[in-house]
């Protein structure tokens, strides 16, 4: 279990922080200490990043994503709608490349 993980649990759901790397040659998403790494296919342009790294998240883990913070930045917080944080957790430890 990732106890360190930057994962909150809301009414609403677990906001999780990542850091995202552009430009990759798969989309994947990866523990790296006690960062959440999401790499995307697209180029940061016109919001193409946002929009695959939500649409992905949201088939990874089986509910809605909404970016609540970062839609400029490489950090960026997801609320993961409906999903406690033990669940994102737990999620993480499969493989997880789509």
């Amino acid at each position: 279990m990732h106890n360190s993980l930057n994962i909150t649990e809301t009414k609403d759901g677990a906001i999780i922080t990542i850091t995202v790397k552009t430009n990759a040659s798969k989309f994947s998403v990866a523990i790296d200490g006690e960062d959440i790494i999401v790499r995307s296919t697209e180029e940061p342009l016109k919001g193409k990043v946002n929009k695959e790294i939500l649409k992905e998240l949201s088939r990874l883990f089986c509910t809605k994503a909404e970016l609540v913070r970062g839609s400029t930045s490489r950090q960026k917080q997801i609320l993961l709608q409906n999903i406690s944080k033990s669940q994102v957790e737990m999620q993480l430890d499969r493989p997880k490349t789509s």
